[in-house]
């Protein structure tokens, strides 16, 4: 939206102008540049939801927000104020927004909507993002869906179905530019003038294909249009293309284009004939949600998110916090081994959690980094080793700069052989994490289990067993 910087998203007290405004962005030199929807906007259209003589104007503003935007104040917005709103805007429900929604909360929305009205919400989208929206739904309604939706695009859809959840035949979009080697530059850029009606709103690349349908080769199209129209395509034909098989990994794609810094690439099938397109907007999502998927996992929270049900919440956390309770038990059973010591020395018990806490702490920063350089394939069994070795000598500095510390305020406040027990007991401890934040994400993915669900309790179970042990030996040893 194109407003007063000092009135932004504002709702004019008159009916909008013609002008789109998909954006907002500040002037150049303003403190700040900001993208969505503004919070005093976001209150402006709930005091307007509740004006029903308002209510065609704030459609039409609406609508004329980018459907991020609109995604984004839906998401802002209380439970029964998006369905004021979205009633609002079904006369002309733009269906892109969907695909913008956060996941759990495009459930809640979808089922606002008949299934003829959601047919023709996403009728409109690329094939890919129908069918990120079409795959959620239950099995009733999605038959109903696609039963709305017209034949060619139905047809589509259910092919992309077809493949397995986090696949690249699930995640393509079937709109596509491909040309016969033998067309020359002219006939090219004619085909994409006249056929506008069948190509995808946005492209890149134009794909080259034998007479099986088979890739050959792209065109970016910055390439073509600095050629003359009588060159031949062939001549201009980039072999080397990095297809994407329609059964691979998601996950696998990302690295692809991660890789080799991809702005699109075909999706063949089997036999190696054209089928999709994967574009760096799709990929993006992808790594998003990948990134998203680590860091619930390594948080124990599941597949939750702010926008869950209670009680969805609730039970995804238990399993992990459940998981953790025992753990603690197996710390507390080391800690009760030397419950002799520590009744003669006091002070142990007042620093023993100092211990446990700087070991947890440097060892989820090590588990941070292996998990994430795992899933980038950053880290294979060519360099492990040296990533081991490296974290391990890194845990041996911190601990050294730590037990001085650690080891000083001790001396002080206690005395110079405690001090010099929790120095020792800190060395040890963050050298262990260190080993073992990367060891143990190292091994789980060598045995298929997936380091980001596991890693961390086994990793706190570790450093705290370590962790107290060491200390409380040490001082059993020393002390006593």
């Amino acid at each position: 939206m194109h407003a007063d910087p000092q009135e932004p998203n504002r709702i004019p007290d008159d009916e909008p102008q013609a002008a789109e405004r998909p954006h907002q962005f500040r002037e150049e030199g303003e403190e700040e540049r900001r993208y969505g929807v503004e919070p005093e906007f976001v209150e402006e259209v709930v005091s307007l939801l509740h004006d029903d003589g308002r209510r065609d104007a704030l459609r039409a503003e609406i609508n004329r927000l980018h459907p991020a935007d609109v995604a984004d104040l839906i998401e802002q917005l209380g439970h029964d104020d998006r369905e004021a709103l979205v009633e609002v805007l079904r006369p002309d429900f733009d269906g892109e927004v969907l695909s913008y929604l956060n996941q759990d909360l495009r459930e809640e929305i979808v089922a606002l909507f008949e299934p003829k009205e959601l047919a023709a919400a996403v009728a409109d989208l690329e094939t890919d993002d129908a069918v990120d929206v079409i795959e959620d739904l239950d099995e009733e309604t999605r038959r109903e869906v696609l039963e709305n939706l017209p034949a060619a695009d139905r047809a589509l859809v259910q092919e992309n179905l077809t493949y397995d959840e986090y696949t690249a035949g699930r995640l393509m979009q079937r709109d596509l530019v491909a040309v016969p080697q033998f067309w020359t530059v002219g006939k090219t850029i004619d085909y994409v003038r006249a056929a506008t009606d069948e190509l995808p709103e946005d492209f890149y690349d134009i794909f080259v294909v034998d007479p099986m349908h088979r890739v050959v080769g792209a065109v970016p199209l910055s390439r073509l249009l600095r050629q003359k129209r009588s060159v031949r395509i062939a001549d201009i034909v980039t072999e080397e293309v990095d297809t994407i098989p329609a059964t691979m990994d998601q996950e696998e794609v990302a690295n692809l284009f991660r890789q080799y810094a991809l702005v699109s690439a075909p999706v063949v099938d089997a036999a190696g004939r054209l089928i999709g397109v994967i574009t760096v907007d799709d990929v993006v999502h992808i790594i998003d949600e990948e990134a998203e998927d680590d860091i619930r996992k390594l948080g124990g929270v599941g597949d939750t998110g702010v926008f869950s049900g209670i009680g969805d919440i609730a039970k995804s956390r238990i399993w992990w916090l459940a998981v953790n309770l025992g753990t603690a038990f197996i710390a507390s059973g080391v800690i009760s081994l030397f419950e002799g010591t520590i009744s003669q020395i006091v002070a142990l018990a007042v620093l023993m959690p100092i211990v446990a806490s700087m070991g947890g702490n440097a060892g989820t920063q090590t588990l941070t980094v292996v998990v994430r350089a795992l899933a980038t394939r950053e880290l294979s069994s060519s360099n492990a080793l040296r990533v081991v070795g490296k974290e391990v000598l890194v845990g041996l500095i911190n601990g050294v700069v730590f037990a001085l510390l650690v080891g000083v305020i001790a001396w002080v406040w206690f005395s110079p052989m405690i001090g010099l027990v929790i120095a020792c007991a800190m060395i040890i401890n963050l050298v262990v994490a260190g080993l073992f934040g990367a060891l143990l994400p190292l091994g789980l993915d060598k045995l298929g289990v997936d380091p980001a669900v596991a890693s961390a309790v086994f990793l706190t179970t570790v450093t705290d067993v370590v962790g107290f042990f060491a200390f409380l030996g040490l001082a059993a040893a020393m002390l006593l």
